[in-house]
């Protein structure tokens, strides 16, 4: 950051899986140009693994957002979701609007109004994802799976990092849909950041969906799926540019 711009606040939301530890170096790095940085962890997820439940869907994580902007008081903020998180990020645009600047979608899943996420992926792997749940998953949760699935090479020196952290994710937010009020984005600036290298299918029709739309600005970055842990000085730069 320009040291004469005027520092802002980003709120970095993780996907399926992951907690807000996934953001650690973007935080810092963020953080030492003078911004201020939160990174909630959703329920049932990472450091709030013990209240993985079968109630969780897409309310608890949009509720969880909320609750967390208003808690903290923040506003004019920079809100970020990747992955799964894309889901919550709409939700919580549609709810408090006036309290956020820009959302940036890294990677994301995108519903409208009454879809699922089992309803947008490819019908081969939303089989797969709930046959696992039924077998090794206690019909509560979706196990993890390797780090790989995140683009992150298994001799990455992050690799490790990563695998020690990752926690079942709760089906429900794959299983229900979240009602809109409002179209995506709620009339708010839109960035979607494509991870290219490699590319992620599972999110293939929510990219073709941002082509169509107008306004929003696509950008791309050679990275896996997982950009905060393979490329997080890049990520961080193009953060700071958006917002």
């Amino acid at each position: 950051m320009a040291r004469d711009a005027a520092p802002r606040t980003y709120v970095l939301v993780h996907g399926a899986w992951h907690g807000g530890w996934c953001w650690r170096e973007v935080a810092d790095l963020l953080r030492g140009s003078g911004h201020r940085v939160t990174t909630p962890t959703l329920t049932g997820l990472g450091e709030r693994k013990h209240l993985l439940s079968r109630d969780i869907d897409l309310e608890t994580f949009v509720v969880d957002l909320v609750n967390h902007i208003e808690a903290e008081e923040l506003r004019d903020l920079v809100l970020v979701g990747h992955s799964h998180a894309g889901v919550a990020i709409t939700g919580v645009a549609d709810r408090i609007p006036a309290r956020i600047r820009q959302l940036v979608y890294l990677d994301a899943v995108i519903l409208e109004s009454g879809q699922t996420a089992f309803g947008v992926l490819p019908p081969e792997i939303a089989a797969a994802r709930r046959k696992l749940v039924a077998e090794q998953g206690g019909g509560i949760a979706m196990p993890t799976p390797p780090v790989a699935a995140f683009g992150v090479p298994e001799d990455h020196p992050n690799a490790d990092w990563v695998r020690r952290r990752l926690t079942p994710h709760p089906v429900g937010s794959y299983e229900s849909s979240l009602p809109l009020a409002n179209p995506v984005g709620n009339g708010l600036p839109c960035t979607y950041i494509v991870c290219t290298d490699p590319i992620y299918g599972a999110i293939e029709s929510t990219r073709q969906w941002v082509k169509r739309q107008r306004g929003w600005q696509w950008l791309e970055i050679a990275s896996g799926h997982d950009a905060m842990v393979l490329h997080p000085a890049q990520l961080t730069a193009m953060l700071e540019a958006i917002g």
